[in-house]
């Protein structure tokens, strides 16, 4: 099945980098739920939200009033529906019953996963049983302008979104530089990507491009560009409404009466930050804490990259999908693309990556994209 080996990280545990924790209790996803995708035809978050936390707990067979705790990933809700405090306000519209702590993490694009690691690490470190990790994002009733510049508010504000940057044309800059330092990789390479997440789209019934064309070379090469930087349509992901929900716990009778006929045990959990302003980075294409996240969350596990059978990464644009795949080691600098076209990233490569459509073609509704992957 697998293509080629992929390059374990060499050296020894940097200072303060997790382990293998036998202290810590197991932690088993036991029950999920996800709405769909959506572009068009926005609902209320707290809808949006109940749903997906109320199919999770009843797949997880759990009673809502057993939940000790509700993380929830969330970007826009206070830019764009002026509705902060969203880890109460979806505690109280799924019915979960016995007052549990409710808290709403702000990471960006990142705050899905965010709110997964709380969860998590709520559940292992003992200050709770059982909990719901939630993700919900509104964008598509609100002005595009205003849409733009809060997903800008990601950046270093001061220095970068104020100045006029976005993330299309931080993208689009970094796209540039690496074709620059990599002449080998030709613009259109990047086109893999978009392919491998759209036929992969086709096998999601809420996937937002389920039900559309399928993607080609030539479809990609023909996608216009969106400003002058060399983003096309089709390196994007799409403006999104979503939600998605799971539930963690540490009981082994909850994970064995759990009716998601199999349960996942979340082995290692790994997180890092970089520099904010990517002309701080001593190397803005190596995304130096998607390498640090990766051998933590590898060494919380105690696995290699060679256990890898998937890969799940942020693909908002297909620079990032191709720069995450080398930052986290499974190909060399400058090869990213190159695997891809090979595919490597395929449902049969030795990385599947955008499994079920991913950002770009499932959908990208920020603050609930983490729990979605």
């Amino acid at each position: 099945k697998k293509m080629r080996k992929v390059r374990v990280f060499e050296g020894t545990l940097r200072r303060g980098m997790a382990t293998a924790a036998s202290s810590a209790r197991p932690v088993y996803m036991v029950g999920q739920g996800m709405t769909p995708v959506v572009r068009k035809n926005p609902r209320p978050l707290r809808e949006m939200g109940a749903d997906a936390i109320k199919a999770a707990v009843s797949e997880a067979r759990v009673d809502p009033k057993d939940v000790g705790g509700l993380y929830v990933g969330n970007m826009l809700a206070g830019m764009l529906s002026y509705q902060q405090h969203i880890g109460p306000l979806l505690s109280q519209s799924a019915g979960l019953t016995g007052m549990p702590e409710s808290v709403t993490a702000e990471a960006c694009c990142g705050a899905g996963g965010a709110a997964l690691r709380l969860g998590y690490a709520a559940v292992a470190g003992g200050q709770h049983t059982t909990v719901v990790v939630a993700g919900v994002e509104g964008m598509i009733h609100a002005d595009k302008g205003n849409v733009t510049k809060g997903l800008a508010a990601a950046s270093d504000w001061e220095r970068e979104g104020s100045k006029g940057e976005t993330f299309v044309t931080l993208n689009g800059r970094l796209m540039k530089l690496y074709c620059e330092k990599y002449p080998h990789v030709a613009r259109e390479d990047f086109g893999a990507f978009s392919i491998n997440a759209h036929r992969n789209a086709a096998t999601n019934p809420l996937a937002t491009f389920q039900a559309a064309k399928p993607v080609d070379w030539a479809k990609y090469a023909d996608s216009p560009l969106i400003t002058d930087c060399p983003i096309r349509v089709m390196d994007a992901s799409p403006t999104c409404d979503g939600a998605a929900a799971v539930v963690l716990t540490s009981d082994p009778a909850v994970a064995a009466a759990s009716g998601a006929g199999g349960v996942v045990r979340v082995a290692g959990s790994g997180a890092a930050s970089d520099l904010l302003c990517v002309e701080d980075r001593q190397d803005p294409l190596g995304l130096a804490a998607a390498r640090a996240s990766t051998e933590r969350a590898l060494a919380s596990a105690g696995v290699t990259l060679n256990h890898i059978d998937i890969f799940e990464l942020h693909d908002a644009y297909s620079i990032m999908a191709c720069l995450s795949l080398e930052a986290s080691g499974f190909c060399p600098p400058g090869e990213g693309a190159n695997i891809a076209k090979e595919g490597a990233i395929g449902l049969q490569g030795y990385v599947p990556i955008a499994t079920f459509g991913g950002l770009k073609a499932r959908g990208h509704p920020v603050g609930a994209t983490g729990v979605y992957q």
